[in-house]
């Protein structure tokens, strides 16, 4: 028995807020603002904004190693956070992101049709996510009430190590009967999620308007003008650089062009690992 190269993508695995919801990535920075400000230590949005991809206990951890925040802590509790202290704060995140999460779970405009238009191609819909199993349950119910239902998904605490460790996007593979990671696509709006693709072994496609990096609502894109647009992507771009993406594209709704390129590159022998 022999190897031979994949010559058509069978997979896309999709990130969920920035991705396929919640134009901006809302839904999870706004309630890290309110989970730290109930234990009266101020982070703005934007430092929030900084780790998202990971999962959730990590992020804070991660947050809470920022030397400014960290500061801000001592300066409530009289020491530097601990890992209990990052529980007790993960502990408040939870029941926060249930309670909000229906506020942000409007699907990315065009975003259906596109993924329709891909599953008529033939492809599978894997989708994985820095949310736990308790909060993705009610992301996944608001999404199929808007018409979206992905093939398979994985929550960051149903695995041992979430992003960027590739175990989420590899238990799509072995879910969706996948037979070459080079024939999958991660697409994910921020760099953990774009080294779990790398890691993985996949073709990977970062968002560059729709989720953590810009951090604008859809009106709010398209709102731009186009000289602070044409800045704002060379920002993100240089944002994405270390993570090295394949493709960069402002939304899913570009996805379709690149698969058709990928087939192109995987039908000329050329593989994700080497690109």
């Amino acid at each position: 028995m022999n190897y031979t190269n994949p010559s058509k993508t069978q997979a896309v695995i999709l990130d969920w807020a920035g991705t396929v919801v919640d134009f901006g990535s809302f839904a999870p920075t706004q309630i890290f603002v309110e989970a730290f400000g109930e234990f009266d230590v101020q982070v703005s949005i934007e430092e929030a904004r900084g780790p998202m991809g990971m999962g959730k206990w990590d992020h804070i951890r991660t947050l809470c190693n920022v030397p400014a925040i960290s500061e801000r802590y001592a300066k409530v509790f009289g020491r530097a956070p601990t890992d209990d202290d990052v529980t007790a704060i993960y502990n408040r995140f939870m029941p926060l992101q249930i309670e909000k999460i229906a506020t942000h779970s409007a699907l990315i405009p065009g975003a259906l049709d596109t993924i329709t238009g891909l599953r008529n191609e033939g492809l599978k819909i894997g989708s994985c996510s820095g949310y736990p199993a308790v909060v993705m349950e009610k992301v996944v119910e608001l999404a199929r009430q808007n018409g979206y239902v992905a093939d398979h998904v994985v929550a960051t605490d149903e695995l041992p190590n979430g992003r960027p460790w590739p175990s989420q996007a590899l238990a799509n593979v072995i879910a969706l009967g996948i037979d070459d990671v080079a024939a999958c696509v991660k697409v994910d709006d921020t760099v953990p999620g774009i080294l779990e693709g790398r890691r993985a072994g996949m073709w990977t496609v970062a968002l560059v308007c729709s989720g953590n990096a810009l951090g604008l609502t859809y009106e709010g894109y398209k709102a731009l003008e186009p000289a602070k647009l044409a800045s704002e992507r060379k920002r993100i771009h240089a944002l994405f650089g270390g993570s090295r993406p394949h493709y960069l594209i402002d939304t899913i709704n570009e996805l379709p062009e690149v698969i058709a390129d990928i087939n192109r590159r995987l039908a000329a022998g050329e593989m994700p690992q080497t690109a």
